[in-house]
């Protein structure tokens, strides 16, 4: 369905930002908005990003 559209460095942004993001719901103010960060994990782990793709955008590096 979806084409991946996520490059390297945009993966692991994503990953990082949201790793650090679901670390605030077990540690710093403990909040639940932390939760936020499971969209950027998933879309980093599965390399797929549906906000890229109505507008066709791509950080895959073109081969």
């Amino acid at each position: 369905m979806f084409q991946v559209n996520v490059g390297t460095w945009d993966r692991a942004l994503r990953i990082i930002v949201g790793l650090v993001l679901l670390s605030l719901v077990f540690i710093g103010p403990k909040t639940l908005w932390g939760l936020i960060g499971i969209v950027p994990l998933i879309t980093g782990l599965t390399r797929r990003c549906p906000a890229y793709s109505p507008f066709g955008i791509s950080t895959c590096s073109r081969k």
